[in-house]
């Protein structure tokens, strides 16, 4: 268990790079960012993952998973891809980062360290990655009502026509919900194609929960009270809690410049990553939905939502 490479996942804006980074300051692991991301960057670096992604949410279909598992052999053993990088260069800043992730995949190889994979868009194949290449997986559940506010702000839409592509995934885990999905598409409300997109995707990560391998942590537990959460998955992953882990996650989670600013950039990895006063993020009211539309959205989570109960209780603020 302690040389497994590990996974962090869970659907868009739920606190995966955030919870990635807090596991990064055991200095254990190499931080991967989103190799299956369509977007250059994150994603489309074949130096660090040489497999093509076709779909958010790329499922890989366990009777056709070669060149996956190959691709994947390579990114949790920390083996680069220094010409295939080379050869999807097209930017100044890809050839930077090609540079950097080749350099820390080397070190970290040499150094022993583990392959840490924040990835949202692999959340539908975690269970493919947890069985078959070997990594141990938390999933991060975030509140229905913070999770779509967040993708209001950031303007993002649902694309829940790339579930509907990948025959396999359907095959799979979405047979019972290809009729609910094609009502949500059709009916052109965003809210109600959001709602949809956190039930499909937390009726599959239900599905994986039980398995070894893959654990589920609420994002609004990590935030009340990080150091006491981080510990058990810093254990639970095989990590060592140190003073420098407990120390850099307590500054890290005690900043008060956090303003509920949009998608921040955090350095060459170019994650969602900033420093906040965790605590107070998850007290305060998420204003970017109306009150009718986060009741809206509890009603139609709810059922889904029970089933992933807090570990935490909510201190009653001042």
């Amino acid at each position: 268990m302690s040389s497994s490479p590990l996974l962090v996942t869970g659907l868009p804006r739920s606190g995966t790079s955030w919870t990635g980074k807090m596991l990064e300051a055991s200095g254990e692991v190499v931080y991967v960012n989103e190799p299956m991301s369509l977007s250059r960057p994150p994603g489309g670096s074949p130096g660090v993952l040489n497999a093509r992604v076709e779909h958010r949410f790329q499922y890989v279909d366990p009777d056709d998973d070669a060149i996956w598992r190959s691709a994947f052999a390579d990114t949790t053993t920390l083996r680069f891809h220094p010409l295939a990088e080379l050869r999807a260069v097209r930017h100044p800043y890809h050839l930077a980062r090609g540079i950097k992730y080749g350099v820390g995949f080397t070190l970290g190889a040499r150094r022993g360290r583990r392959a840490m994979l924040d990835d949202p868009n692999a959340v539908f194949s975690a269970r493919w990655l947890t069985e078959r290449v070997g990594v141990r997986t938390v999933v991060v559940v975030r509140d229905p009502v913070g999770l779509i506010g967040s993708w209001r702000q950031l303007g993002w839409r649902p694309h829940l026509d790339a579930l509907l592509a990948q025959p396999a995934l359907i095959r799979d885990h979405l047979g019972e919900d290809v009729d609910r999905i094609r009502s949500a598409v059709e009916s052109g409300d965003w809210l109600t194609q959001m709602c949809c997109l956190w039930n499909v995707g937390h009726r599959v990560i239900d599905e994986f929960r039980e398995l070894d391998g893959i654990t589920v942590w609420r994002y609004e537990d990590l935030a009340s009270d990080p150091l006491g959460q981080f510990e058990q998955l810093y254990d639970w992953f095989g990590l060592t809690w140190s003073e420098r882990a407990r120390s850099t996650i307590d500054d890290a989670t005690s900043a008060s410049d956090d303003r509920h600013r949009g998608f921040a950039w955090n350095g060459w990895s170019r994650t969602a990553f900033r420093r906040m006063d965790s605590k107070a993020s998850v007290g305060r009211v998420d204003r970017r939905l109306n009150p009718d539309e986060a009741d809206r959205v509890r009603a139609a989570t709810a059922d889904l939502l029970d089933r992933f109960p807090r570990r935490v209780a909510d201190t009653p603020s001042d």
